[in-house]
């Protein structure tokens, strides 16, 4: 019986940095992402660097068939896996009002719905000889409510508390779960025009996503239950749950309502 780590949004940079932190430990992987997605390229170059199993299953994790067929496939195969790194997930910045209900239903379901059912399903394919870890990749904006962020970062929120939940809740049964809560990453165009309007506080809070992926699974390998990534931004939760909620938010939307205002 073959054993693999499971990663989603694996295409993504998070995704590909857990990907490749994964297979130099010499573990085999189970890959997926969007259709159409460079999955194909990203395996072959985890097979040829390090001499790992890498397999592949695309899936649109925003629909709810497509995840049932995705598991339907993982039992033809007979696979099993021993951790699962929930990473997919989306981010649509700017004023509630607008934004399309497209948008605030991709957010909700890629990090409400799937990292749900993908824990759920996942512990039915559990290889049970080992300890089951799964990560969960949440944000430093969950542990407050954000303006211009209100579904991100509530949605982030739920990853939290359910993460921290779950790792009491399965314990007993060799499962332990890690959320990971990072702030800014480079990752994608649309992250560093996040970051550009951040300015100094953006590259101050700043982080590594092949550090954060390699210190996520020393964390989960231990039975860590929560991962900050970086010190400044471990001393920004740390104030920012000294001062009421009120006077975070106010500051958030201060800071940030310019980059939406001036036109």
């Amino acid at each position: 019986m073959k054993s693999f780590v499971l990663i989603t949004g694996a295409a993504g940079g998070v995704g590909k940095a857990f990907a490749a932190e994964c297979a130099a430990r010499g573990w085999d992987l189970l890959l997926s992402d969007l259709p159409g997605s460079p999955l194909e390229a990203l395996a072959e170059g985890m097979r040829r660097m390090y001499a790992v199993q890498v397999e592949m299953l695309a899936c649109d994790l925003t629909d709810a068939d497509a995840r049932a067929a995705f598991w339907r496939e993982v039992e033809r195969r007979g696979a099993k896996f021993w951790m699962l790194v929930n990473v997919a997930g989306m981010e649509f910045e700017g004023p509630f009002h607008t934004r399309s209900l497209d948008e605030l239903r991709t957010i909700t379901r890629l990090n409400v719905e799937t990292v749900v059912e993908m824990t759920h399903a996942v512990l039915g394919n559990r290889d049970p000889v080992q300890t089951l870890r799964i990560i969960n990749i949440s944000s430093l904006a969950g542990f407050n409510p954000m303006p211009f962020k209100a579904v991100y970062a509530a949605s982030k929120r739920f990853i939290i508390n359910f993460s921290l939940a779950l790792h009491k809740e399965l314990r007993v049964q060799n499962v332990t779960v890690t959320v990971v809560c990072p702030a800014a990453m480079p990752t994608s165009p649309r992250s560093i025009r996040g970051l550009t309007k951040l300015g100094g506080w953006g590259q101050l809070s700043l982080s590594n996503p092949n550090r954060v992926a390699a210190v996520s699974i020393k964390y989960a390998l231990t039975g860590r239950p929560l991962y900050i990534p970086g010190i400044f931004n471990r001393a920004v939760h740390l104030f920012s749950r000294l001062l009421p909620q009120p006077w975070v938010s106010w500051w958030i939307w201060r800071h940030w309502r310019g980059g939406y205002t001036s036109g």
